[in-house]
C-alpha cells in the first residue's frame, strides 16, 4: 500500500488517510496470543476479520451507534475517521470464561447474574493490566464523563450484539471494545471480530473465536468462516 505507515499493532496496521481527518486501517493475517508470545500467520484471516467487522459495524450504525468506520476500500483495508484512541479497553462479560474464571474461581461457562464491565490499560509493554475508574481518572487517561459514556455505549452495544449473535445461533460470552475521541464525542473504534470476542455455538458450546488459536484447538479459520457465514445468513 502506497501510504505512510503510522502504527503497526498485533493484527492491524494504521496508515495515513485521504486527508487530515481519516486513517486507513489494514486487517492483517497475523494471529497472536499471550501478549504476542505466540504468533502465526493465517492465510485469509485479515480479509475474513475485515468482512466480519464490517458486517457488525454496519449493523451497529443502523441501530444508532456511531463508529469510526467510513467505508471498506477493499477486502482488507477500511477508511476510518481519525480518532484519538482512549488508552483504555472496555471489557464486557456475560458468561464466566478465560481470565475471569481463573481469577475468581468461577467455572467456565457459568452465566453471570449481571453483566460485568471491566477496564484494562491499553499497553502491550505492561501486558494490558486491569485498571479501575479512579485509577483511569487519577492518571489522566480519561475523564469521569468519558468513562460513563464508554460504559453506556458498551452496554448498549452488548444488548445489540447479544441479539444479533443469538439469532445466528451463537452465545456472546465476552468481548472488548476500544473507543476514540472524535470532534468532541466518544465513538466506537478499532474492530469487533472473533479476535476480540468469545463466541460459542448455542447448541454444542463449540468455540468459534480466538481461543481456538490460544488453546491450540485447531481449525481457527473454519470457526471464523462459520461466524461470518452465520452473520451474513442472518443479515
Amino acid at each position: 500500500m502506497d501510504r505512510r505507515l503510522l502504527y503497526e499493532g498485533k493484527s492491524k496496521s494504521i496508515y495515513e488517510g485521504d486527508n487530515d481527518s481519516t486513517y486507513v486501517m489494514e486487517f492483517r493475517n497475523s494471529a497472536t496470543a499471550g501478549n504476542g508470545a505466540k504468533k502465526a500467520e493465517l492465510e485469509g484471516k485479515g480479509e475474513l476479520n475485515a468482512s466480519i467487522s464490517a458486517v457488525i459495524y454496519d449493523y451497529l450504525a443502523k441501530n444508532g451507534i456511531e463508529t469510526h468506520l467510513i467505508k471498506m476500500i477493499d477486502a482488507t483495508h477500511a477508511l476510518v475517521k481519525k480518532t484519538e484512541i482512549v488508552p483504555v479497553e472496555v471489557i464486557i462479560r456475560n458468561t464466566a470464561a478465560g481470565s475471569f474464571s481463573q481469577k475468581y474461581g468461577v467455572s467456565e461457562g457459568t452465566p453471570l447474574k449481571n453483566t460485568v464491565v471491566e477496564f484494562s490499560l491499553k499497553s502491550d509493554e505492561l501486558g494490558d493490566p486491569m485498571i479501575n475508574e479512579t485509577q483511569i481518572t487519577a492518571i489522566g487517561l480519561a475523564g469521569k464523563e468519558e468513562i460513563d459514556e464508554m460504559v453506556r455505549q458498551a452496554l448498549t452495544i452488548n444488548g445489540l450484539l447479544r441479539a444479533l449473535f443469538d439469532r445466528s445461533g451463537i452465545i456472546l460470552v465476552d468481548f472488548k471494545l476500544e473507543f476514540g475521541r472524535y470532534e468532541g464525542r466518544i465513538i466506537l473504534a478499532d474492530e469487533i471480530t472473533p479476535d476480540s470476542c468469545r463466541l460459542w455455538d448455542k447448541q454444542t458450546g463449540k468455540k468459534l473465536d480466538k481461543d481456538r488459536f490460544r488453546r491450540d484447538l485447531g481449525d481457527v479459520m473454519g470457526a471464523y468462516t462459520e461466524v461470518f457465514t452465520r452473520l451474513t445468513d442472518e443479515k
